[in-house]
């Protein structure tokens, strides 16, 4: 229910049922001392057309992609989303569907993950794809921990042109577990320096990680760091935040990849506010035991028929713990059928024309920007929907507080992560961006066209 009125008279019979005088005895077991004294500073209680009107008033505030034009991405990003996959996705028979244990009763769940797998495959160019992880971030996280299981080694090389908050994630994680992250730098051209892996590389590499297109929307050279990788003896796990980048580059499989991981919210998933979204993984199959998550497997009964079950669960919640490998209880199984209901409705040639949208707008906004008058591309390599740009006049905070007079959703400032890139702004151009926006945005940045 989206309003509960519970009056006095429903708490006085909710307690009479479990058998307590007050609220206040619920908490007994809690120590007095370390109990609130005071009452909470909450404002009055709403009726429901009340409470309506109040979160229309805070929604308001917002400044949302439906009313502005956007132009954040730093992986989160705003794609169309064909009316079909809610309409799909919110049938009761997926909605109020659980974690399928008893698959002689959940095989349209099951079908569903297994057909996500598959796409997964299809796309990272890998042998075997789980059942979703919690997001993009712990994705990778999982991945080194994955890694390290395979070949205990103790350093992973992890250049800063990754996600910074991926890296954040990834330092939480392995942090205890005495694996040591060792930062590479980037280049001119916003790419991962080659040199500066190899010289990072030992035979305590556990892994090399690369992220494509990276933070700065830069494609890396993923054989060539493979090769770097590889002939240290270390797994190279490639991040991808911008999975629609599948539809015109070359797989990180095919490039020599051993683990893929990253983020599925570009894929029937609305930006949410940053979540709920689905992290997807990826890997070869003699990796297959030591992948994180769950596995959905299809086979037949004895009547011939196809289906589905759970063929591998190395999660703590259905084994010992000490066993396990990960801990994370969930798959974000809804977010993770409506990347699949997206990707089934674009296909193979829709993906690539998705793909093929978002490269043309950002080279035409790319173009534009870089002729007007204080501004400049930051970074030489190739994008794919995300460029730098450094402000030479203004501060960005003051170039976006300007846009965002303008309805425009600015980029993001980069200083918040890099000191050396305090001056620069990250701009996302998706499909949604129209030309007429795009030149809006470069008028409202000071030059126009």
């Amino acid at each position: 229910m989206q309003y509960i009125p519970n009056t006095e008279a429903d708490c006085r019979a909710m307690l009479d049922v479990i058998g307590v005088r007050s609220s206040e005895e619920l908490f007994a077991d809690i120590p007095s001392k370390l109990r609130l004294k005071r009452g909470l500073n909450l404002a009055p209680p709403l009726s429901e057309a009340g409470l309506w009107k109040h979160m229309r008033a805070l929604a308001s505030k917002n400044a949302d992609v439906d009313q502005y034009s956007s132009f954040l991405g730093a992986g989160a990003y705003n794609h169309f989303l064909p009316a079909a996959v809610s309409h799909l996705v919110f049938r009761a028979e997926f909605y109020t569907a659980y974690t399928p244990y008893q698959p002689e009763i959940s095989q349209g769940t099951l079908q569903a993950i297994y057909e996500y797998q598959t796409l997964t495959c299809q796309l990272t160019g890998m042998e075997v794809g789980n059942a979703s992880m919690y997001d993009g971030s712990s994705a990778l996280a999982e991945a080194l921990l994955m890694a390290h299981r395979i070949n205990g080694r103790q350093e992973v090389v992890m250049p800063l042109a990754v996600h910074p908050e991926y890296r954040m994630v990834c330092q939480t994680y392995v942090g205890k577990l005495g694996l040591r992250l060792h930062d590479v730098p980037y280049t001119d051209r916003g790419t991962t320096d080659l040199k500066e892996v190899k010289a990072a590389l030992s035979d305590r590499t556990c892994c090399v990680v690369v992220q494509s297109p990276n933070f700065f929307g830069a494609l890396e050279m993923l054989d060539e760091i493979a090769e770097a990788a590889h002939g240290a003896g270390a797994l190279l796990v490639v991040v991808v935040a911008e999975p629609v980048s599948f539809g015109i580059v070359k797989s990180p499989g095919e490039c020599g990849a051993d683990i893929v991981v990253g983020e599925g919210q570009s894929f029937g998933n609305h930006l949410n506010f940053g979540g709920p979204y689905l992290g997807f993984f990826a890997t070869k199959e003699a990796y297959i035991r030591s992948m994180p998550g769950r596995l959905v497997g299809q086979t037949e009964d004895k009547a011939g028929r196809t289906g589905y079950v759970l063929t591998l669960s190395t999660r703590e919640q259905h084994i010992r713990r000490e066993k396990a490998t990960s801990n994370i209880c969930t798959n974000v199984g809804l977010c993770a059928l409506a990347a699949t209901v997206h990707l089934a409705l674009l296909g193979r040639s829709g993906l690539r024309e998705l793909a093929l949208l978002n490269l043309r707008k950002t080279a035409y906004a790319k173009a534009a920007i870089s002729k007007l008058r204080g501004y400049e591309v930051r970074f030489s390599g190739p994008t794919f929907n995300e460029f730098v740009v450094r402000s030479k006049k203004r501060t960005p905070a003051q170039v976006n507080r300007a846009l965002l007079a303008k309805k425009i959703i600015g980029g993001l400032e980069l200083g918040r992560f890099y000191p050396d890139l305090s001056d620069c702004l990250l701009i996302c151009v998706t499909e949604q961006n129209s030309r007429e926006e795009i030149d809006a945005l470069c008028k409202a940045m000071g030059g126009g066209r």
